[in-house]
């Protein structure tokens, strides 16, 4: 059966933006009988609050969509994903890495061949490793590129691939040949958390039986290697939706960072959901 999700992040109130998403999303599982789930994707200790919780769960609501209950809360499963990050690391296919983000965007300037060498930093020295697990410096959990392509052998290397019913950055559809490379040694634990979104996203996609991805153009570039970890753990591959990113009246798409108007502010000046979801197309 056709299943899509609505995963946002609670780290603020959900804009103009947000509800187009999610109306893409509900509307396609609406019109073909399918399921619609929501999913709150709160691995970030930090931004995430449980007030912007509530508050998506409001504004949804308002808007007039419904899901599956029990909500999945990401925050709730944190041994879910510290078993794929055992799973993938007795395979030999992750190393930790001890860098902070300054050191490594240090070595992005210092690197000979340009930023994307600077994204696969690869392995410490045995010696270094060594030492600084002594000394209980904290490390992230990086997903070696190279591991895992000699893991898979050449020819399913280049079969990864994924289908695009909607259209890429560059208007790339249908069967697209996924470069993973493109990413990097992309971390799938974080220091802080356990956990990090390319892991913790593929693994509740598979789990909760999401047969499409219906989501913004903006998340285009990570299914290269979403669809990477998804054969590295035998994971079903979800087709793939991503619809345009809606923009404000200066031309910038809405983002939280931005501070856009957000749908409680719209819904204090009057406007009623039915007049929204009007606007927006639906």
């Amino acid at each position: 059966m056709f299943a899509t999700r609505f995963a946002p992040s609670p780290t603020g109130r959900l804009h103009k933006g947000h509800a187009f998403s999610a109306l893409t999303a509900w509307t396609a599982a609406r019109d073909v009988g399918g399921r619609f789930i929501l999913r709150i994707e709160d691995i970030d200790p930090t931004r995430c609050k449980p007030e912007f919780e509530a508050a998506i769960l409001e504004d949804l609501a308002w808007l007039g969509l419904d899901w599956e209950t029990p909500v999945r809360r990401q925050s709730d499963h944190l041994a879910d994903y510290a078993a794929v990050v055992e799973a993938l690391n007795a395979h030999g296919l992750l190393y930790r890495c001890f860098r902070t983000r300054k050191e490594i965007l240090d070595a992005i300037g210092d690197a000979p061949h340009g930023p994307a060498e600077a994204v696969r930093p690869g392995p410490h020295a045995p010696e270094d490793e060594a030492r600084l697990l002594a000394e209980s410096r904290p490390y992230a959990w990086r997903l070696s590129l190279d591991r895992a392509r000699e893991a898979l052998g050449e020819q399913a290397w280049n079969a990864l691939s994924f289908v695009e019913e909607g259209e890429g950055a560059d208007g790339e559809s249908d069967l697209i040949r996924a470069k993973p490379e493109t990413a990097g040694d992309v971390v799938l634990a974080r220091k802080d958390a356990g956990t990090a979104y390319h892991l913790a996203v593929t693994h509740d996609d598979a789990l909760q039986g999401v047969t499409h991805v219906v989501r913004g153009l903006d998340l285009f570039e990570a299914t290269h290697i979403q669809r990477l970890i998804q054969t590295l753990m035998g994971w079903p591959a979800p087709t793939y939706r991503h619809h345009r990113l809606l923009t404000g009246p200066d031309g910038r798409r809405y983002a939280k960072r931005d501070q856009s108007v957000t749908l409680a502010e719209l819904r204090a000046g009057g406007l009623t959901p039915e007049a929204l979801r009007t606007e927006l197309g639906f």
